[in-house]
């Protein structure tokens, strides 16, 4: 790891991705942090343009930075979708600084956004692990995990309820199968309007009320008295 003055307002640290560059000093919006430098590469050669490793800064279509140098602290720096720095690229001087947009407090991590094709071919694969992207997996397994709270809940008051209908049928059925019997245990044995039932009498007849079966008393009526047999006759053949 290379040597860091104690001026410079940076130190190499450990970050999510592996190493950081980090504040150790207030640093003001618009300040050049440091410089991204190492050998140019001259795509025009066969040589340079075969060099492939992912420190590879490119200022235009023909001149490429080799950042892969140990003495290229910048390299450090991590990529953010949200950063607070961002590279100043000057193609005809052939140099490139980074440069905050933001003003980074001290234990702050320094980042900028390495572009469009870099983060495809590169960070896209593995997934980006910079704050912003971070926050929005955490919210988005937030969200998840509440739309299995919520889809659990709402299974298990459906259950809730199935099982209270069910329960209710079960009851209506065990009163209705309880009144059957009540209602067979009262005619058991009564005789209703003279006939005979298992041998028991009642008087009157049966009908329906609240309690189950109501007795009312139905008056009866005198038999009339059978007609006197003459007898003349035989007295006349007793003669």
């Amino acid at each position: 790891m290379p040597t860091i003055s104690q001026n410079k307002p940076y130190r190499i640290g450990r970050s999510r991705t592996g190493l950081g560059l980090f504040a150790t000093k207030p640093i003001k919006k618009g300040t050049k942090i440091i410089r991204y430098f190492g050998p140019l590469l001259d795509s025009r050669k066969k040589k340079d343009d075969a060099i492939e490793n992912k420190y590879l800064f490119e200022l235009n279509n023909r001149w490429t930075i080799d950042g892969s140098v140990r003495e290229n602290v910048a390299r450090y720096i991590n990529h953010a979708c949200k950063p607070n720095a961002e590279s100043d690229v000057k193609p005809r001087k052939r140099k490139v600084f980074i440069r905050a947009i933001k003003n980074i407090e001290p234990g702050e991590e320094i980042n900028y956004d390495y572009g469009t094709d870099y983060f495809k071919e590169y960070l896209k694969p593995i997934g980006c692990k910079c704050d912003a992207c971070e926050k929005k997996r955490k919210k988005k397994r937030a969200e998840a995990r509440a739309e299995r709270q919520r889809l659990k809940e709402r299974a298990e008051r459906k259950a809730q309820r199935k099982a209270e209908k069910l329960a209710k049928a079960r009851k209506k059925a065990r009163l209705k199968r309880e009144k059957l019997k009540l209602d067979g245990t009262k005619l058991n044995g009564v005789k209703v309007n003279g006939a005979k039932v298992n041998g028991a009498k009642a008087i009157g007849k049966l009908v329906n009320g609240k309690r189950g079966l109501k007795t009312v008393r139905v008056k009866a009526t005198a038999a009339k008295p059978a007609p006197a047999t003459p007898v003349v006759a035989e007295q006349k053949l007793a003669a």
